[in-house]
């Protein structure tokens, strides 16, 4: 008997053909990962570049966002506008597996770059379109962002300041989780195409993200008609005489044993406070204990008291402690890549995956591989030299 190759479980989709023409941070988070389990990612993006480029810390062409999820990615700079810059992009896509966009609904269709233009040309293409409020409805042409998808999700609501503000989550938790529902729709249409079959258009949206996320407290919504209250109330950080803790507890038993170990046992048996419906309804008499008697002691003498009881806690830590954190380092979380122009940079791992992004290629320049891509497609170097000059393509210098 033959024996079976190995499965290449590192980079099962190479071979893959990705055009990717998304800009910001979900859609692209999806391109990222095709290319981590090996695609090859055509990323097109405008003469200036894609606009999280120069968002939040960045060094040169590149911010912080835009190395991690250009990963591995192939970058050409395009006119869309310009005749011969759409035409390259219609035959990239007539050669392409999978085509991503994260227009405004409407605009893609403008550009000629919709999903009926791309499937006219390729019937086989998974087309995903990653937008603030989905292709359809009476929002779907409103801009949205992170921020405003976790205030229209009712995230902030349930992220709240101990006065009741809400509080933005300070991560782009909801583009950042979007890509990856993007990601799992595409690999599972993958597979469901492995043998043969029609593309399909993937309707993927920051609003259905952020409700992803937020499926079970939806659930709790409904069922009491109110906000949801705190999961485990008294659970949350408290500050300490030399910075903050994180504490909390997943049993009724566990809130005596708290207040026993910081020293407020008459806290504990107060009958109002018993279980955690009725803590949620007293929660101001726990902090009003709870605040000032945390503040005596340090973190590290109050996390040894507690953990001595096996009550869940641990320091709130910034990231650069975190980076520096024995267990990080020993895990291997956060390997390090020297991206070109941007320094030794910290690439964190992708949870299962058997190689991380600091494994795949670096982040490319604005258009660094255009003519190389170009000349793939069949363009000669006059070609190529005319597209530059006539303004659909913009190359790198030397």
């Amino acid at each position: 008997m033959t024996a079976q190759p190995e499965p290449d479980y590192a980079t099962p989709f190479k071979g893959l053909k990705v055009l990717d023409l998304s800009q910001g941070v979900a859609a692209p988070h999806c391109g990222m990962l095709l290319a981590l389990y090996g695609a090859d990612v055509v990323k097109v993006e405008p003469f200036a570049g894609d606009w999280i480029r120069p968002i939040g810390v960045h060094k040169g062409e590149h911010s912080a966002h835009s190395v991690y999820y250009s990963r591995g990615k192939r970058s050409i700079a395009l006119d869309l506008k310009h005749p011969d810059g759409l035409a390259i992009v219609q035959k990239l896509a007539a050669e392409a597996d999978v085509m991503l966009e994260s227009f405004r609904p409407g605009v893609s269709d403008r550009l000629g770059v919709g999903y009926e233009a791309m499937r006219a040309l390729n019937p086989g293409l998974l087309y995903v379109s990653v937008s603030g409020f989905g292709q359809t409805g009476p929002y779907r042409e409103r801009p949205c962002t992170d921020t405003v998808a976790q205030a229209f999700s009712g995230l902030m609501s349930l992220n709240t300041a101990p006065d009741g503000t809400p509080v933005k989550v300070g991560a782009v938790v909801v583009d950042t989780l979007t890509g990856l529902f993007a990601y799992q729709a595409v690999a599972t249409a993958i597979y469901a195409r492995r043998n043969g079959g029609a593309g399909r258009h993937l309707d993927v949206s920051l609003m259905g993200g952020a409700a992803a996320l937020l499926a079970p407290k939806v659930l709790e919504a409904a069922i009491s008609g109110q906000t949801p209250a705190s999961f485990n109330p008294p659970a949350g950080n408290y500050q300490t005489s030399d910075g903050w803790i994180a504490v909390t507890l997943v049993r009724d038993i566990e809130f005596p044993l708290i207040c026993d170990t910081i020293g407020l046992p008459e806290i504990g048996a107060d009958p109002r406070l018993q279980n955690f419906a009725d803590r949620g309804r007293h929660l101001d008499v726990i902090r009003d204990a709870f605040v000032p008697r945390f503040r005596e002691k340090t973190s590290a003498e109050w996390l040894d008291l507690l953990k001595a009881k096996k009550i869940l806690c641990d320091p709130v830590m910034d990231l650069p402690t975190w980076l520096e954190h024995p267990h990080v380092q020993e895990t291997d979380t956060a390997p390090v890549a020297a991206q070109p122009g941007f320094g030794d940079s910290p690439l964190v791992r992708v949870p299962g995956a058997l190689q991380s992004p600091a494994d795949i290629a670096d982040a490319p320049e604005i258009g660094e591989q255009g003519a190389d891509i170009l000349a793939a497609l069949g363009y000669s170097a006059d070609e190529i030299t005319a597209l530059a000059s006539g303004g659909a393509v913009q190359l790198r210098q030397g």
